[in-house]
């Protein structure tokens, strides 16, 4: 099966973009492995409590996909400047304990990983 790699690096309900990448997802796995690395302010999109009136909860349908098999990472230096610590035991399949299910801080050595293993990647940004 072929791998498909997005990036996003926008925070959730600033742009569409989080909810565009979900709807990528959801049709991709159908031919690809798909890995979803969030950058800069994209670490925000997992974070727990987020109750938005007139949106999807981006963090929810983030752990919908992790269920399904996407690997979802989150930058840790961008994650510790907003607030989000890696813990080294993991809870639910992640590892921050104000993080959804499924979503894991790691590094942008994994990005280099999920990025050389790719066949196509995707950039969702501003």
């Amino acid at each position: 099966m072929k791998t498909l790699t997005i990036v996003l690096t926008d925070g959730p309900y600033i742009s569409e973009y989080a909810e565009i990448a979900c709807k990528l997802t959801e049709e991709a796995l159908r031919w690809y492995h798909v890995n979803i690395f969030l950058y800069l302010d994209a670490v925000h999109i997992p974070r727990k409590g987020q109750t938005p009136s007139f949106f999807s909860n981006i963090g929810e349908l983030f752990t919908g996909l992790a269920e399904k098999g996407v690997v979802i990472r989150a930058c840790a230096r961008c994650a510790a400047a907003r607030g989000y610590i890696a813990e080294e035991n993991l809870e639910n399949g992640s590892n921050c304990k104000d993080y959804h299910p499924g979503i894991r801080i790691s590094s942008l050595y994994e990005l280099a990983e999920m990025l050389k293993k790719s066949d196509r990647v995707i950039s969702l940004s501003r």
